[in-house]
């Protein structure tokens, strides 16, 4: 028998974000993924600073989401976003399909 489709979720993330907003923000994801049983996370980064620390946000994110057996699918990325996702070498971590610049 096929297994349920799973919900998504969405949540948004407004910078800047600090380094020390990311144990935190790590955190409240961790709880939303736990509390619930959700296939894909929508994060809507429109705005967000474009910078090693909000890169480094993200990954955790999407760490955390596959820990869980989930993914996290980035709305609105900034092609300058996206582009140091790529300079960094994360394109396999938040690889394009995950990076959605649609409105």
């Amino acid at each position: 028998m096929p297994s349920a489709p799973r919900a998504v979720t969405s949540f948004a993330i407004r910078g800047p974000v600090a380094r020390g907003d990311l144990p935190g923000l790590y955190g409240r994801v961790c709880a939303v993924l736990d509390a619930c049983s959700v296939g894909v996370v929508d994060c809507d980064v429109d705005g967000i600073a474009v910078d090693a620390v909000a890169v480094e946000a993200l990954a955790r994110l999407q760490l955390a989401a596959r820990r869980r057996g989930s993914r996290v699918r980035l709305r609105h990325a900034s092609l300058e976003l996206r582009e140091l996702v790529a300079f960094m070498g994360l394109g396999d971590v938040l690889t394009q399909s995950s990076l959605h610049t649609s409105r």
